[in-house]
């Protein structure tokens, strides 16, 4: 984890009604990861505001009266921390990134990733970028001529009404589908993570269906399947959300999410389904599950 970060301004800017923003400074940005060697992090927090984030426990002690989603820390010294510490590290492949989205909306005025990605480029460290924003097509033009580059979306639903309840300001699912569409028609290696599914949305029938087709059609080269995990701090966001959509929903996400015994069913029994799914579309050999 990152060092505790130092308070640049106490003011906090609004971006929106229901966003502030704060500018501090941070020790440390490329640090070890256990999903790969480093992840890197330019903000705290994520506008997406994903009711099923499990990124909530990185900001439990920073803003712990904050609703996920509200707020937003923008480290303003990563840039540079990245031209100190890129030259210095052993080789090894960066996560962009692990606790927050790097293009998420306020990237697009303070241009943090994107100055990062330039110092990393340059000492070639391989990078997996990982994203549930449209905007990462802006730097396109910075990774598609480098190899050790692979580049991937989250899509967690084909339906604009479900994805604008359960991830309310990340871009909508058929604009990540035509930044992959375009990453791969330039030459970026992609792959597409179905994750969470949602249980009885988009875990089984039309909509577990409707994203295998997606897959198949965007033609990455891999997918990755996980299913809704019982984060810290999810429930509240995420009972409201299935209380818009489908409240008769509440109590069977509550027994799938708490109950040990019907937990370790419904994995077994999603397993199978997916698996099945992935053969009838001819895509079990791009499959990985992280279930």
């Amino acid at each position: 984890m990152n060092p505790k970060p130092q308070q640049l301004a106490l003011e906090m800017t609004p971006q929106s009604s229901v966003c502030r923003l704060r500018e501090i400074v941070v020790k440390s940005v490329i640090t070890p990861s256990r999903l790969t060697d480093y992840c890197l992090n330019p903000y705290a927090g994520c506008e997406h505001g994903c009711v099923y984030c499990y990124a909530r426990f990185a900001s439990r002690f920073s803003h712990p009266n904050d609703k996920w989603g509200s707020f937003v820390d923008v480290r303003v010294n990563v840039p540079l921390l990245v031209q100190k510490e890129a030259p210095r590290k052993r080789p090894g492949r960066v996560f962009v990134s692990s606790v927050s989205d790097a293009w998420q909306p306020v990237e697009e005025k303070y241009g943090l990733t994107r100055q990062c990605l330039e110092v990393l480029l340059r000492y070639n460290y391989p990078l997996l970028l990982h994203t549930k924003s449209a905007l990462v097509q802006r730097d396109f033009d910075l990774i598609r001529s480098h190899p050790e580059v692979e580049f991937g979306m989250t899509i967690t639903t084909v339906e604009p009404r479900v994805a604008a309840l359960f991830e309310p300001k990340a871009s909508p699912p058929q604009d990540r589908i035509g930044a992959l569409n375009r990453a791969r028609d330039m030459g970026i290696r992609t792959f597409v993570f179905l994750g969470p599914l949602l249980p009885y949305i988009s875990d089984r029938g039309k909509g577990l269906t409707d994203l295998l087709e997606m897959v198949g059609k965007v033609n990455p080269e891999s997918f990755l399947v996980d299913c809704l995990n019982p984060r810290y701090g999810i429930w509240p966001s995420l009972s409201a959300a299935l209380a818009e959509y489908r409240s008769e929903l509440i109590p069977a996400y509550r027994k799938i999410l708490y109950d040990r015994v019907a937990r370790q069913q419904y994995i077994f029994e999603l397993r199978q389904r997916i698996s099945e799914q992935a053969r009838q579309h001819g895509l079990i050999h791009k499959m990985q599950l992280c279930l």
